[in-house]
């Protein structure tokens, strides 16, 4: 009995508001699953796709990840303000549940860490809620960079601190803002 082999597409988004170095994005059938931080190369995505979904086939295909790399851009670009295409989420049970509710926080607001907790039915799950937090495979659409501690402070993000606080300040909030630096510095 021959097992099918699951296709993963990939594409490249090259944008000026990373300084032009890539982010790399992934696919299945099903819809999106990875997108990586600018400062992660290639090999990031090989080992994600080879933990998450062991034995896939990695294909280079612009052309099936055309309207992920559009909605992003526009995103980037500061037109759009939510997403309209399918995910294909790998992770445990919590890490889902944090990473849905995560998408219910609108463009332009912020939650604490204590919130998304209490949004899952686990309230005294703050770090776990941080755990998955930082292991969302889709950043910047599934808006992990949105939620800040209980203080109001920039805490922990894959991407580092200024990229979070430069993700804040397209939407909205120049408080977040590193000053002095209109854009990512690496």
């Amino acid at each position: 009995m021959s097992q099918s082999v699951t296709e993963v597409y990939w594409d490249a988004l090259v944008h000026p508001i990373f300084q032009n170095r890539p982010l790399y994005l992934a696919a299945t059938r099903q819809g999106l699953c990875l997108i990586t931080q600018p400062h992660e190369p290639f090999e990031t995505l090989q080992l994600w796709i080879g933990k998450k979904i062991p034995g896939a086939k990695l294909v280079h295909d612009p052309g099936r990840m055309a309207e992920y790399t559009h909605q992003l851009r526009e995103y980037f670009d500061g037109n759009r303000t939510s997403f309209a295409f399918p995910f294909d989420l790998r992770g445990t049970a919590f890490q889902v549940s944090v990473w849905q509710t995560l998408t219910r926080i609108p463009y332009g607001h912020i939650q604490s860490y204590s919130e998304i907790a209490e949004a899952v039915g686990k309230p005294k799950a703050v770090r776990a809620v941080g755990a998955a937090n930082g292991a969302n495979p889709i950043p910047f659409v599934i808006p992990c960079h949105r939620v800040i501690g209980k203080s109001s402070a920039l805490t922990g993000y894959r991407g580092g601190l200024q990229v979070k606080g430069e993700l804040l300040r397209l939407e909205g909030f120049d408080e977040y803002t590193n000053k002095g630096h209109s854009r990512f510095q690496f």
